[in-house]
């Protein structure tokens, strides 16, 4: 797929500690570079290394060409009644793609939580991907934060970097809270991490 990147982005690419295999040392985390929205996705749109995107909602012709890309599993976060507005069946599609598709519905309530099991699961699906992984909400928030705890919670990845990392994305830690008081990321892993912001 042919993209452009933002200028902008330029400026988000640095290198922080990331655990490979065990007994392999170290690699650079890749930075997320911001791409192109346009006719492929709502408000964000990221690559993170050779095998992540994380994005707002994706259209149909997002999918098709990812696919083409090489993704195998979509992992999408948004609630049933979110994807009634959306005006294509996007789990039917993926599925006609073969790709997998991963539903994991939530929005910070009591009745769906963004709690610990989310991480493990998408952790899952990464794990079981043999391919690229596309991450998503509306807007790149909801998966900014979960993104920033599977990096802590799954990858060994400092507080700092991770949250560093999903703020390239769209991890607005300053910019509200749940329905308890809290960040996503924080009920993702059951702590606050060092160096998130309150809300002001």
């Amino acid at each position: 797929m042919s993209v452009h990147i933002r200028a902008a982005a330029l400026a988000l690419i640095v290198a922080v500690p990331y655990p490979v295999a065990s007994g392999q040392g170290t690699a650079a985390l890749p930075a997320p570079v911001l791409l192109d929205t346009t006719g492929l996705f709502q408000d964000r749109y990221a690559r993170v290394g050779s095998d992540f995107f994380i994005g707002g909602q994706p259209t149909e012709r997002a999918l098709r060409e990812l696919k083409a890309q090489g993704v195998t599993v979509v992992v999408n976060l948004r609630m049933p009644q979110e994807m009634q507005r959306v005006p294509f069946d996007e789990a039917a599609l993926v599925k006609s793609l073969g790709m997998t598709y991963v539903h994991l519905p939530m929005r910070g309530t009591d009745e769906a939580p963004y709690a610990p099991d989310a991480v493990t699961k998408f952790a899952e699906a990464v794990r079981n991907a043999n391919g690229k992984v596309l991450l998503h909400c509306t807007v790149a928030w909801r998966a900014s934060h979960l993104w920033a705890a599977y990096l802590i919670k799954e990858k060994g990845v400092a507080d700092e970097e991770a949250l560093a990392n999903a703020r390239a994305i769209n991890l607005m830690d300053d910019h509200r809270m749940t329905q308890r008081g809290t960040q996503p990321v924080e009920d993702f892993l059951g702590r606050k991490p060092k160096g998130l912001r309150t809300p002001g």
